[in-house]
């Protein structure tokens, strides 16, 4: 497996999956889909993973750990993935450890969904330096980085910051685009 992993590191060309934020006449693709419409697929286009490796390998399960360019599906890795190794494979859990500047240290805790938390994290990301109160020394902000208190990390859409960085080319955020992913338990 390890060697396949190799075939999907650097510059590649992928197709995005049907399902996904991608548009054809101003309408998610996905959205047609479930409208009963038929879809052709976009053409494969270029994408860059610099990073990939087998973090776990339990079959059938595994787990990689991805760093990749904007526009990246890991959906699509993943299916090219098991047509490599002449079989199949889905993407079974999703973790995004990292978008721009903004790592999981920086996600805000659920117990922390309050107007008065999100506000403030908005204004100051946590873990980051606040602002100075004036006597030169950067003050560290209060609310706390969060931590994995076990082995399972939370969802990304549910525990990060919401994007920053749309996509370059939909104005979206993407599926896994310009970030490090961590992949668990892939069949």
């Amino acid at each position: 497996m390890e060697e396949k992993l190799k075939k999907f590191t650097g510059e590649i060309m992928q197709v995005p999956p049907l399902y996904s934020a991608l548009k054809r006449n101003g309408q998610r693709l996905s959205v047609l889909l479930k409208q009963g419409q038929k879809v052709e697929a976009k053409p494969a286009r270029p994408v860059t993973v610099h990073r990939l490796s087998l973090k776990d390998f339990s079959p059938p399960l595994f787990t990689l750990d991805i760093e990749c360019g904007g526009g990246f599906y890991v959906r699509s890795l993943v299916d090219d993935l098991g047509k490599e190794l002449s079989s199949s494979a889905h993407v079974r859990e999703l973790t995004r450890t990292k978008q721009g500047q903004f790592t999981l240290e920086h996600a805000l805790h659920e117990e922390h969904w309050t107007v008065e938390h999100i506000s403030h994290s908005l204004k100051e990301p946590p873990g980051l330096p606040a602002a100075s109160d004036g006597s030169g020394e950067m003050e560290m902000d209060p609310y706390p980085a969060v931590r994995s208190e076990s082995d399972h990390e939370e969802p990304a859409s549910s525990s990060r910051h919401p994007e920053r960085e749309p996509h370059p080319d939909t104005g979206a955020q993407s599926e896994a685009g310009g970030l490090p992913s961590r992949e668990k338990n892939l069949a």
